[in-house]
């Protein structure tokens, strides 16, 4: 089990009364993942104005959108393959335009060591996910890593909060990378079993 797993399984008593209430006013949960990017994309102009606090709390607060979504579509009897991709796509551009904003602000500031953090950090976490998709496209599948989504956002909005956000990055940029080589591993150990299997066969 991941630790995105073990929450959503922990949490799913508060999740779902949530969820049921959202869904009984009538908003679909595609409308839930916009509106958590679109709160996001508000977190990351207040960043890139320097008000990385301000940022960091309504990241923060727009954060549970993403269990939302798909736990209101559960409920409803509408996760569709179709939907999954949405909001797979929609989560990396929530955490690109995050990036955005500290990269802007690093920048306006002339900070180019947090701007390196923020690339570094951005790759990792692109990878990350890049990793495990095109995994999934050729038949593997690699869920593993210390650094995915959930623990970029934990490690991300306590750096920005208590404006230390060169601190977070940091770790993104290292642990994240990090995640990306384990699942690099995870499909090359996966792989070779396969051809083991196909030339026993």
């Amino acid at each position: 089990m991941t630790f995105t797993d073990f929450l959503r399984k922990t949490f799913k008593n508060v999740l779902e009364p949530v969820a049921m209430f959202f869904n009984r006013l009538g908003i679909m949960p595609n409308t839930m993942t916009i509106l958590g990017l679109a709160g996001n994309m508000v977190g990351a102009g207040l960043l890139a104005m320097g008000h990385i606090p301000a940022g960091g709390l309504v990241i923060l607060l727009v954060g549970p959108i993403d269990a939302l979504d798909g736990t209101m579509a559960r409920l409803r009897g509408l996760p569709t393959e179709f939907g999954a991709f949405v909001d797979s796509v929609t989560d990396r551009y929530s955490e690109l335009v995050i990036f955005l904003g500290l990269l802007i602000y690093f920048l306006r500031e002339d900070l180019w060591l947090g701007a390196l953090l923020v690339y570094l950090a951005a790759a990792g976490s692109v990878l990350v996910s890049y990793i495990r998709a095109r995994a999934q496209s050729v038949g593997f599948e690699t869920k593993i890593g210390l650094f995915t989504r959930v623990e970029r956002f934990l490690v991300l909005v306590p750096g920005l909060i208590f404006n230390q956000p060169m601190i977070s990055l940091a770790l993104i940029a290292l642990f994240g990378n990090i995640t990306a080589l384990q699942r690099i591993w995870h499909v090359r150990k996966q792989a070779y079993e396969r051809t083991a299997i196909e030339k026993e066969g």
